[in-house]
């Protein structure tokens, strides 16, 4: 065998073989069969899926340790209309992309909001309740490499307006992404009553890191049965991850 053979071939073997390691590197995770929340751990190796403070969990109401809002824990800086830059359906869920400016402080730090999606049925439980639907409001500090999410959960009741405002943007197929240059409130969005549970966790997608500051609202939202149904219709079935053990954490009550 000549050499330029011998050494076209060896090129053939390293590229066979560094696509190969390139697959098994980029498998993607889902929601369902093979690539579920169950083998996430084994999908994303180099993630904390499998770490002591992941997300989502079951609040139980009664173990929470209680505290007054004179500690102002946090604060909201939402403009009246907060411009959004674009939607996309990213496969797992339905996402609403911003522009900078809107932000909220949380036990002293600054957090710009980044994104909000949504999950259905909802992923956090309150005394084992599961919601049809909640929504992460995603914020980050780039300086402590942190997120704060807030998490809004939906009951179905009564057409909101804000919701009807979202729909206008769907349907979306998957992978499809939309350019907005729209505005809106999404003060709207957020119950009446400010009470919240709060806790140290993670992503509750690969690769689950352990960096997330999570704000569950007490008081669920009201949307539509229609409403609910046409975020459905758009995302994979149940995009939820189950609830991971506690493990010693602890989950405060936050009174406003």
């Amino acid at each position: 065998m000549s050499k330029v053979l011998v050494q076209l071939c060896l090129i053939l073997i390293a590229s066979l073989l560094f696509n190969c390691n390139h697959k098994n590197e980029t498998k993607h995770w889902s929601y369902s069969g093979e690539s579920s929340p169950e083998h996430w751990a084994e999908i994303a190796k180099k993630g904390f899926c499998d770490g002591k403070h992941q997300s989502p969990v079951n609040i139980i109401k009664t173990n929470t340790v209680q505290t007054d809002s004179n500690s102002r824990h946090l604060k909201l800086f939402y403009a009246p209309e907060t411009k959004m830059s674009k939607v996309e359906n990213n496969g797992h869920s339905i996402q609403f992309d911003f522009e900078k400016g809107d932000s909220i402080e949380y036990k002293d730090q600054i957090y710009q909001l980044v994104q909000l999606h949504f999950h259905e049925p909802s992923e956090h439980t309150i005394n084992g309740l599961r919601y049809p639907i909640e929504l992460h409001f995603v914020h980050y500090n780039n300086q402590i490499a942190r997120f704060t999410v807030l998490s809004v959960l939906g009951i179905e009741g009564k057409e909101s307006h804000c919701f009807e405002f979202f729909k206008h943007f769907l349907p979306i197929k998957n992978g499809e992404t939309k350019e907005v240059e729209m505005s809106h409130d999404l003060n709207s969005l957020f119950p009446s009553s400010k009470n919240y549970f709060s806790y140290s966790g993670s992503l509750t997608t690969p690769p689950c890191t352990e960096n997330v500051n999570w704000l569950i609202f007490e008081e669920a939202i009201e949307l539509s049965e229609d409403e609910v149904i046409a975020f459905k219709e758009n995302m994979p079935l149940d995009n939820y991850r189950d609830q991971q053990a506690l493990n010693e954490r602890k989950v405060q009550y936050i009174i406003n």
